[in-house]
């Protein structure tokens, strides 16, 4: 069965008189950004996010809109109970996950904090603490610190009281605030990433070790790649090495820095195609963690963010 432009397969399409559609169409695409927004950091995933959009957009298309006071409020809890039902029943499937798993990355170079009032949630390491929230509390943060809506709101949406929507963000924001150390400068976290990706580049270990924390953790999201550590790596002699091994991993490719979930990351390109993009976490005493992701189901869906965001081909 075809499917239009829009999401819809040509048979609702017809199902619908063209004045109709067309309004339709434009009250949902001027919310998708937010909508996005909202599952992409539900689940950590864009194509689970994309999907969840696109169920929205169908949703939107079956309703009696003549009876809906506020699109946007619709919409975002359509969207956040599909998010929170795909995110119940992927936790079977990353059960079976090969490796660490990390969150899909996302361009963010044209909207730095995809569709949401605030960047928050949207880093790659705060999506990783996110998922081990459980789906509800996920949620409840993100319509909270991300979008801004009031507890009342929240508490609608979730099916919860307003003192106990109140009560699911302050756990999780407990939760996070546990997992996450204080924020570095942002030309500092520039900085050491340039200093990383020059040394990467040369496979020069002692260079590498010099902006990595004693500390750092490494993680690689290959999910069952040959060569690709299962575990994560710790200490910065351990995680220098296996950086400089990128050189012969991937030869000849080309390292670039990006915009990618709110923050600059290393992209490698090689034959055209993206091979791997690193994301880092930044403290004091340097590079404290790097989040390789190397699944190629994940690095597709990123350079599908990036032609969705920039228009490029």
């Amino acid at each position: 069965m075809a499917v239009d432009t829009c999401g819809g397969t040509m048979d609702e399409r017809r199902a619908l008189p063209d004045d109709a559609l067309a309004e339709a169409a434009d009250a949902f695409q001027r919310l998708r950004p937010r909508l996005f927004g909202i599952a992409y950091r539900v689940l950590g995933s864009v194509s689970e996010a994309e999907d969840v959009v696109q169920d929205a957009w169908v949703r939107w298309q079956g309703t009696d809109r003549d009876t809906v006071v506020a699109p946007g409020a619709f919409l975002a809890k359509v969207t956040t109970h599909l998010a929170i039902n795909v995110a119940q029943s992927a936790r079977v499937r990353r059960e079976a996950y090969v490796g660490p798993w990390l969150p899909e990355p996302v361009d963010t170079s044209v909207d730095p904090q995809v569709g949401a009032e605030r960047g928050e949630a949207v880093e790659l390491a705060v999506l990783l603490v996110l998922q081990s929230l459980n789906p509800v509390e996920r949620a409840a943060y993100v319509l909270r610190e991300a979008f801004g809506y009031a507890y009342d709101e929240i508490a609608d949406m979730l099916g919860l009281s307003r003192a106990n929507a109140r009560q699911v963000v302050s756990r999780a924001r407990k939760h996070l605030a546990a997992g996450r150390r204080a924020p570095v400068d942002a030309a500092q976290h520039r900085r050491l990433l340039e200093a990383f990706v020059a040394a990467a580049r040369d496979g020069d270990v002692a260079a590498l070790e010099d902006v990595l924390s004693a500390d750092v953790v490494a993680y690689a999201d290959g999910n069952g790649m040959r060569g690709v550590a299962r575990l994560e790596v710790v200490g910065a002699g351990r995680v220098a090495r296996i950086s400089a091994f990128a050189k012969k991993f991937f030869p000849g490719a080309e390292y670039a820095l990006v915009e990618a979930n709110g923050r600059p990351s290393l992209l490698l390109v090689q034959d055209g195609a993206a091979v791997a993009l690193v994301s880092v976490t930044v403290g004091p005493d340097g590079i404290d963690g790097l989040y390789w992701v190397l699944a190629p189901d994940k690095l597709r869906a990123y350079e599908r963010s990036v032609r969705a965001r920039t228009g490029r081909p």
